[in-house]
């Protein structure tokens, strides 16, 4: 099996719901000999920013020496960013190996389930069997949605990890306390939960399920805290006091509170795996070494271009305290996509303070959502909105009239970023 044929395969198993059943991953597990037991692991879930606490516990992993793998979602351009070894991304060759290996446990489990093997079920797999066969000695894992019924539940769940928590996707429930109650899921007995900062219907979820488990409770503010932040050039500079020592000097390349915070929260998830204070030369080295593709990434200057994933309220507000301490600009040139489903209103309130000149698309996801309610919302708050058939054609529209010291934005959706990225050159 090559590349192209494995990708064919996974594709074609692309899920059009969430379906909360943990049997097929389960059966697939066993019939591979739990490879997702093999290695220590570090679970993270939330809402937003669970990413950015994935990437900086790994990265802190590796410059301490231990050989870590990664794995999140959504990917940007290709599947093999969702899998890495230590900043490696996982090779086609390697990709098409490994599903060459789980391919006819795929089809054993598919003609004994009521449904079939998911694409991200598959692509867990995919990743519990790699990292077993490299092998790691660590695996940091972010959950694909909530938690309890999602397919990277199968780990053991070492430390657990969860950044804060609010309403975004509607399968998950339409109130704090059922999107909590989902994430929490993934605190294991015994183990020990960081938990940044939540609001009153979260924590009290987190905190029952930790007594429930016999889970230790490491709380921001109250065990741990981001205590200094200052701008620097190109990100922040971070002092950060842990549980067994306190880190200064850390220069983390990330823009806004919420990436520091997410990522004192990785600091203090490696602290707990390994028992005690890290070393402080190490610890700079890998916060200096993250890098977090469209998320507040700057991709070109004069104008500057900024690619945001924000999908959500709870992002879109994050993104734009970010925007107004680390950033000016003269005129901003918002290129936005929103999927269906998404709260577009709430998104929206956000940034439209900010937002002088509005391009809204579609983007290639079958996913995307229209742009009616995105000119509808800006028309009605006095800011002139063109339509454009895709994300390329409104980028383009923006870097024609916007000036040097103009910041164009495109934001609303990871696919509007992905789109964004490749009519800018990015490979595919």
């Amino acid at each position: 099996m090559n590349f192209t044929e494995a990708l064919a395969e996974l594709d074609g198993r692309r899920e059009t719901r969430m379906i909360p059943d943990l049997s097929r991953i389960l059966r697939l597990a066993t019939l591979l000999d739990d490879p997702q037991v093999r290695y220590p692991t570090i679970h993270v879930t939330g809402t937003n920013g669970k990413g950015t606490a994935a990437r900086v516990a790994s990265e802190l992993a590796c410059a301490h020496g231990l050989t870590t793998g990664l794995y999140t979602s959504p990917h940007l351009l290709s599947v093999t960013e969702r899998l890495s070894v230590c900043g490696q991304d996982i090779r086609k060759d390697e990709f098409a190996e490994e599903y060459g290996h789980l391919a006819p446990f795929l089809e054993l489990v598919d003609a004994d389930s009521e449904d079939r093997v998911t694409y991200f079920e598959a692509l867990t797999a995919l990743a519990y069997l790699w990292f077993a066969d490299k092998p790691v000695g660590l695996a940091v894992f972010e959950v694909g949605m909530g938690g309890e019924w999602d397919a990277t539940n199968l780990i053991s769940s070492d430390i657990a990890v969860l950044t804060p928590i609010a309403l975004d996707h509607p399968e998950l429930g339409d109130t704090v306390t059922a999107v909590a109650t989902e994430k929490a899921g993934i605190i294991k007995e015994g183990k020990i939960v960081v938990s940044r900062e939540q609001d009153a219907e979260a924590l009290a979820v987190i905190e029952a399920r930790c007594d429930e488990m016999g889970a230790e409770s490491w709380l921001e503010y109250r065990d741990w805290d981001v205590e200094e932040r200052l701008q620097a050039l190109g990100g922040q500079a971070l002092r950060v006091q842990g549980r067994y020592a306190t880190y200064d000097e850390l220069f983390l390349p990330l823009f806004g509170e919420h990436a520091a915070r997410n990522a004192g929260a990785a600091l203090l998830a490696f602290e707990a795996f390994v028992g005690e204070a890290l070393d402080a030369d190490r610890t700079r080295e890998a916060f200096a070494a993250v890098r977090w593709p469209g998320r507040m990434e700057v991709v070109a200057r004069k104008p500057i271009v900024m690619l945001d994933g924000a999908h959500n309220p709870a992002g879109a507000e994050a993104l734009s305290a970010a925007l107004r301490e680390a950033f000016t600009w003269t005129e901003l040139h918002l290129v936005i996509t929103i999927s269906d489903g998404k709260d577009v209103e709430g998104i929206i309130a956000q940034l439209a303070p900010f937002a002088d000149h509005v391009y809204a698309a579609r983007n290639e996801s079958e996913r995307s959502g229209d742009v009616f309610p995105i000119v509808e919302r800006f028309t009605a708050r006095g800011t002139q909105v063109t339509t454009w058939d895709d994300v390329a054609s409104a980028l383009d529209a923006a870097l024609s009239v916007a000036g040097e010291d103009d910041l164009i934005l495109v934001t609303g959706s990871l696919y509007t970023v992905a789109d964004a990225r490749r009519a800018l050159g990015s490979p595919s």
